[in-house]
């Protein structure tokens, strides 16, 4: 049994240690079993590693496979593409700005950043606040905190929080007439400001909210504490606006993250020193205790590509998460 975890149902290490999953085995062992294991960088040198860094274009970025030009322009869905490949880089192989592929896919990503401090484009010309915190949140897992491109996304997303102290998407809380979908808004002329009096989204606040438990200084600001408390209230409600807007959605766990879900919620206001003992949090960390599988893993709702290992993944993280809170 790993030391530090609650008492589980079904002790998960004989599955986990019976990967053949090198980076898995790392994460393993050094958050969960407490031993020495080195250095990181052996990681970047892993097969799977090479292979993705080959797929990383001239700019920076991967190239996204599809798409709808009606939805996206080839490069904002390549900008999609690189967020979800520095997802697997950083949180599964630890990849930093030491790495020149991080360098040039954060060059890329920052070419995206507008005057007023957004990533731009993957809602064509509208705000989107959770892909830019959701990108900021690896960018600053990789090495780029003081980084003034960050500075500037943290500035601009505590201007737009709405007038509860929790974030939406500006385009759902002020719909222009004649819109009915998100995705025609997405074609709106001009950038939709947020009607602020309009109430924050839980699914939006918390994936903002990654970003900022990321970081060393802004996990401390107050505008993230007083906004964990509003998110840890949504647990296991329905969200204000159509975006994932059931229930269900808080159980639909994965890691690396994507969503927000119980799993990524929790990280979070760990981080933003949140205890075991608060009642909302133990309901969440009950959930995940009632619902490992018989085989002692959790299974991630989202699946990732061809990540066979995915369950794995999302295993390792809920047990970080359990020994948090039970330290």
């Amino acid at each position: 049994m790993v030391t530090g975890l609650p008492q589980l149902r079904v002790d998960p290490l004989p599955t986990l240690q019976a990967s053949s999953n090198e980076a898995l085995q790392y994460f393993l062992r050094r958050d969960l079993l407490g031993e020495e294991v080195g250095s990181m960088e052996a990681l970047w040198e892993l097969p799977q590693v090479v292979k993705i860094l080959r797929k990383q274009q001239a700019d920076g970025s991967w190239k996204y496979p599809g798409g709808k030009p009606k939805i996206r322009s080839q490069k904002n869905y390549d900008q999609l593409q690189t967020y979800k490949v520095l997802m697997d880089l950083v949180e599964k192989y630890g990849l930093t700005r030491d790495h020149p592929a991080i360098e040039r896919a954060a060059a890329f990503l920052f070419s995206f950043q507008t005057e007023e401090g957004d990533f731009r484009g993957m809602y064509w010309n509208q705000y989107s606040p959770n892909y830019t915190a959701g990108m900021t949140e690896l960018l600053v897992k990789a090495g780029y905190g003081d980084d003034t491109h960050v500075e500037k996304v943290f500035s601009w997303l505590l201007s737009l929080r709405q007038d509860d102290g929790g974030w939406a998407v500006p385009m759902r809380t002020g719909v222009p007439e004649g819109t009915s979908t998100v995705k025609e808004a997405f074609w709106a002329e001009e950038t939709i400001q947020p009607d602020r009096s309009k109430p924050f989204s839980h699914w939006c606040t918390g994936i903002v909210l990654r970003a900022f438990a990321a970081h060393d200084d802004y996990r401390q600001a107050a505008e993230a504490r007083a906004a964990g408390e509003l998110l840890k209230s949504r647990f296991f409600k329905s969200d204000p606006y159509p975006d994932r807007k059931a229930a269900y959605f808080w159980e639909k766990i994965r890691y690396p993250f994507w969503w927000t879900d119980i799993l990524s919620a929790l990280d979070s206001l760990w981080w933003l020193g949140f205890s075991g003992e608060d009642p909302d949090i133990k309901r969440g960390l009950d959930w995940l205790m009632d619902n490992q599988e018989d085989s002692g893993l959790w299974k991630a709702r989202y699946l990732s590509g061809g990540d066979k290992d995915i369950h794995l993944w999302t295993t390792v993280h809920v047990c970080r998460v359990l020994r948090r809170y039970r330290d």
